[in-house]
């Protein structure tokens, strides 16, 4: 019970202090100062700078060696594991639904809050093991979300063909083309080079939040109960997809702190991405914002229990 209390609390600070700065933004949008138009065009400076700058860092924070590889490479699987299992129940739950919307419950249910959630949740419940694997977590998340995620969301014409190269240049490929091989072959990046990269991804979870703030505010609170694709969304994505992550990876051999760990990434709540990618491709940054913000909450109280899990059956 004293473990159970103690996620409680931590899982519910690290979602205040991300309320908290989105607030910011609701009150700058309120006072005219930093308006949802205004943070629109902010989106492009997250999506190609400060994205790949994230993906880079993470690639830079590892130690390649003979005793990580294995559990690096198992943690991937975990991260790639609970992103494909998200994939299916979109595809069985929102199909049919109306194109515009559906792809904002699609990526909703996919893609959680793994950088600036569950990392931080790792540090403190696991420690310094967790947040590496936490860290190796973050590949896949933004591979697929540049990838997949922004494919869901991207509005296509009928006769428009797949271009390769558009994918190559893609900031989350860019990202990993440019971090792995740094990983691989350990280089020490001089302080001139490294301490930019990483003020710029430092930007992502202020920036982000602030931007997400804005969204909230001109969404329309009155109606987030008439959809019950939002609570459906929200069952899928902190709750069905963390239980079948922590039973099937347990069944594979995960144990100890990289099976908590992939349990604590797969149970993070829907990523304010969701809200950046929306207002990327034009879509309902209204709908994108209510989805988030109402799946993170309920994720104060769904968070500690898929933890307990999970430390449980380590």
């Amino acid at each position: 019970m004293e473990l159970f209390l103690s996620n409680v609390l931590t899982a519910f600070t690290q979602v205040v202090i991300l309320f908290l700065v989105a607030m910011v933004g609701l009150i700058c949008h309120k006072t005219g100062i930093y308006t949802e138009k205004a943070s629109r065009l902010t989106t492009d400076l997250l999506f190609y700078i400060v994205a790949p700058a994230i993906i880079i860092r993470s690639f830079l924070g590892m130690e390649f060696s003979r005793d990580t590889l294995g559990g690096l490479l198992k943690a991937l699987l975990g991260g790639i594991f609970f992103h494909i299992v998200g994939m299916i129940f979109t595809k069985i739950l929102f199909n049919k639904s109306d194109k515009d919307t559906a792809c904002i419950f699609k990526y909703a249910c996919c893609y959680g809050n793994v950088g600036y959630m569950a990392l931080p949740l790792a540090q403190a419940v696991l420690g310094d093991e967790g947040i590496f694997y936490c860290s190796v977590i973050l590949v896949p998340f933004n591979f697929l979300s540049f990838i997949h995620g922004a494919g869901l969301m991207k509005k296509r014409d009928k006769n428009e063909k797949f271009n390769f190269k558009k994918l190559l240049t893609n900031p989350g490929v860019l990202g990993v083309a440019i971090g792995l091989p740094l990983f691989l072959l350990q280089v020490d990046l001089p302080e001139v080079i490294y301490a930019p990269v990483s003020y710029l991804a430092d930007l992502n979870t202020p920036l982000a939040m602030v931007m997400f703030g804005t969204y909230l505010a001109a969404a329309d609170w009155k109606t987030i109960f008439s959809d019950k694709r939002i609570f459906v969304s929200a069952l899928v994505k902190i709750i069905l997809v963390p239980l079948i992550t922590v039973v099937s990876l347990k069944l594979m051999g995960f144990g100890g702190t990289l099976l908590v760990a992939c349990v604590l990434s797969a149970a993070a709540p829907t990523a304010s991405n969701t809200v950046m990618f929306a207002a990327k491709y034009d879509r309902d940054t209204g709908l994108a914002s209510k989805v988030t913000s109402f799946i993170s909450v309920l994720s104060i109280l769904t968070m500690p229990v898929m933890i307990a899990i999970a430390q449980a059956l380590q």
